[in-house]
């Protein structure tokens, strides 16, 4: 079944033990095929899913590959502070649509902008566009509450370890009250 449904997540951290620890797991291979079975619950072969890093730590590279393999979608990768091996391993870099640093595109007429980390202004949230990030495992005040901000944490810990949908995203976006935080106003320009 081909849906092409968008799809965003963060700090999967496959192969970390500490974190599956303070995750509450029993070990990191209970860890790992939880959020493997959680991904390919919601995720089909033609959707695109968006990681904004952190994609595994500890992990050997055989593992990693053999993890990415066993995940459905058409992943891309935006680099976290942990993903320096994977960017640098073209074997494992394969698995990916691309690897970048951020990108900011449209799904559906939404502006959005995809980094690892959270953003207090990012490119045109003057104007209504998202922010999407990972790296705060929803430490963050804004990681979806702030009523005022059109940012989010979509990290695995703040999303039973499951990845999210462009339509969950755009449904908590639309209880937000935007206000922008900068001093450009609303004009009229590209993105």
């Amino acid at each position: 079944m081909m849906s092409n449904s968008v799809f965003f997540t963060s700090d999967t951290h496959f192969g970390h033990k500490k974190l599956s620890d303070l995750r509450g797991f029993p070990n990191v291979e209970v860890h790992d095929q939880t959020l493997i079975d959680n991904w390919n619950s919601v995720i089909t072969k033609g959707d695109r899913v968006y990681h904004l890093g952190d994609v595994a730590l500890g992990c050997k590279k055989e593992r990693t590959i053999e993890i990415l393999s066993s995940l459905n979608g058409q992943i891309y990768l935006l680099r976290g502070n942990h993903d320096d091996r994977i960017f640098s391993d073209s074997d494992i870099c394969k698995r990916f649509v691309w690897c970048r640093s951020e990108h900011y595109f449209t799904v559906n007429d939404q502006k959005i902008h995809l980094l690892h980390y959270a953003m207090r202004v990012w490119r045109s949230s003057h104007r209504g566009s998202w922010h999407l990030y990972g790296h705060s495992h929803g430490s963050l005040r804004d990681a979806f509450y702030d009523e005022k901000s059109l940012s989010m944490d979509v990290g695995v810990d703040c999303h039973n370890f499951t990845p999210i949908s462009f339509e969950q995203v755009a449904d908590r976006m639309r209880n937000k009250q935007f206000s922008p935080v900068d001093h450009h106003g609303d004009h009229s320009s590209s993105f």
